[in-house]
């Protein structure tokens, strides 16, 4: 008979853990109720409950969650409407007031966040709203973060996820943007066609430099080489005047190698030649020379040829007035002599 006992007192032992032994995993937690009452909050752990008295009102996840709140009509300030939808990131961080604080928070949320996100845009214009996202995520987490705290939340981000204006505002924006295409283009042309105009004019006046430079440096080059040239004749005009000078030829000797030079000049096609006034000693001096020095043939003087004076048509001044010889001029001389009374 005690065996009997003791095995009945071994099965409802055993029925009795299995019923009220609880083993709470991490990241989740467990509220409590005592006859209808909130006790405790379990955690991760190994828990035991009294039958028939305790009660797991709640469990709640612990984790992050995500709120994907549907699209939203919301009117900015310049009167545009826009379909915008949200994401909010959010956890619970006290299991009690989730319980208990509202029916159902994530509805609620949801709720909050499609006003809040209707205020916070109506407050901009369209293209603040398109360009203030970051501000936009920034004010509707704070504001969220705050409503929440009485439902144990806590709102860690909000995200907008699209923002779709009206279709004629797409059409304009699509257009503008075309617009700022054609700009850009438009000034990278013109600055490539500015940059490849100021490259073409520096190289064409590093060419006309260079150029410039070279005729300098050719100019340059032939007068150097021209005055080597005068200055080597010289020197050697020179040299030979003191050979000469050294050898001891006298001025005779001299002047008949100048004699000789006027020659070759009066053999050439020169239309006149000047002739020094020491020409005339020079010639009979050379003559002289030449027969003593037995150098060639004497060079005699040219015979002079009387040339018979030419009868001038002109009147002779030594004549008389009234003096005629009778010609065409004469005659016209005579009227003239009339006129001025002579």
């Amino acid at each position: 008979m005690p065996y009997y006992v003791l095995a009945v007192v071994a099965v409802l032992v055993i029925w009795y853990l299995a019923a009220n032994l609880r083993i709470v995993s991490q990241s989740e937690a467990y509220v409590i109720e005592f006859l209808g009452k909130y006790k405790d909050t379990w955690e991760a752990g190994m828990h035991l409950k009294i039958p028939f008295l305790e009660r797991i009102a709640k469990r709640v996840t612990l984790k992050e969650q995500v709120l994907d709140a549907p699209p939203q009509p919301v009117i900015t300030k310049d009167n545009v409407t826009m379909q915008i939808d949200a994401v909010v990131y959010f956890k619970v961080f006290n299991p009690m007031l989730f319980t208990y604080g509202a029916i159902n928070p994530v509805n609620a949320l949801d709720n909050l966040t499609a006003t809040t996100l209707r205020n916070v845009v109506g407050e901009l214009e369209l293209d603040e709203t398109l360009t203030s996202r970051d501000a936009i995520n920034s004010k509707m987490a704070l504001i969220l973060d705050d409503a929440t705290d009485p439902w144990g939340i806590k709102v860690i981000r909000v995200e907008l996820k699209n923002i779709i204006p009206p279709k004629g505002i797409q059409e304009s924006m699509e257009k503008q943007m075309k617009a700022e295409r054609e700009k850009r283009e438009t000034l990278l042309l013109a600055e490539a066609h500015k940059e490849a105009d100021i490259k073409e004019a520096e190289g064409h006046k590093l060419a006309v430099v260079l150029e410039a430079e070279g005729e300098r440096d050719a100019r340059i080059a032939r007068a150097e080489g021209e005055a080597r040239a005068v200055y080597l004749a010289k020197k050697a005009e020179a040299d030979g005047l003191k050979e000469l000078m050294a050898a001891g030829v006298d001025e005779a000797v001299l002047r008949l190698r100048q004699f000789e030079a006027m020659q070759k000049i009066a053999d050439g096609r020169a239309a006149k030649i000047i002739i020094p006034t020491d020409m005339v000693d020079m010639v009979t001096k050379s003559t002289v020379f030449s027969e003593t020095a037995a150098l060639g043939t004497a060079v005699t003087a040219p015979e002079e040829h009387e040339e018979p004076e030419p009868q001038s048509r002109c009147f002779d001044k030594e004549k008389a007035p009234g003096d005629y010889d009778g010609n065409g001029y004469d005659e016209q001389k005579k009227k003239t002599d009339e006129k001025l009374g002579k």
